[in-house]
C-alpha cells in the first residue's frame, strides 16, 4: 500500500490540504500519515496542547468517515514542521506530500512560506501544494 503524508494545521490551509490528502487516498487507495508539528517549549503551553488535540479528534472523525486507513502524528520535538514533515515523508518512503498554501498579498507571492519553500526543496518525494478556498476560515 502507498502512503501519502500531509501536513496540518487547524487553520484553513491546513483543512484544504487535509480534504485534498483524503481525496488523494482514495483514488490511489493509500494510506495517510498526517503530521501535525509544534516546535515545543515556552511557546507550547497546556492549553496549547489541549486545542490541538481538539484539533486532532475533529481530523480524526473526519477521516473515519471517510473510510481511508490513516494514523495521526503529533509531534512536538523541537523541529521545523518542514523538517518534521520531510523525516516522516522518508520514514514512510511515501508516494507525494500535501501541504496547504495560504493565501497571499501580491507582494507576499513573490515568495512562498519558509515551511513550505524548505518542503518543496527538501522533499524526498513530489509535493502536491493546496491553496484554502477563498472565504475558508
Amino acid at each position: 500500500m502507498t502512503t501519502i503524508v500531509v501536513g496540518y494545521v487547524p487553520k484553513a490551509e491546513g483543512r484544504a490540504a487535509l480534504r485534498r490528502a483524503a481525496e488523494e487516498a482514495t483514488l490511489r487507495d493509500a494510506k495517510l500519515v498526517v503530521v501535525n508539528s509544534h516546535r515545543g517549549g515556552r511557546t507550547f503551553d497546556s492549553d496549547e496542547a489541549a486545542a490541538s488535540d481538539a484539533a486532532l479528534t475533529e481530523v480524526r472523525e473526519q477521516l473515519d468517515s471517510t473510510g481511508v486507513p490513516y494514523e495521526v502524528r503529533q509531534l512536538v520535538r523541537g523541529l521545523d514542521p518542514a523538517e518534521d514533515l520531510v523525516a516522516v515523508a522518508e520514514q514512510v518512503h511515501a508516494e507525494f506530500i500535501v501541504i496547504g498554501l495560504r493565501r497571499r498579498s501580491p507582494v507576499g507571492k513573490l515568495i512562498l512560506g519558509s515551511n513550505a519553500q524548505r518542503v518543496l526543496l527538501d522533499a524526498p518525494c513530489p509535493v502536491l501544494a493546496v491553496k484554502a478556498e477563498e472565504g475558508e476560515e
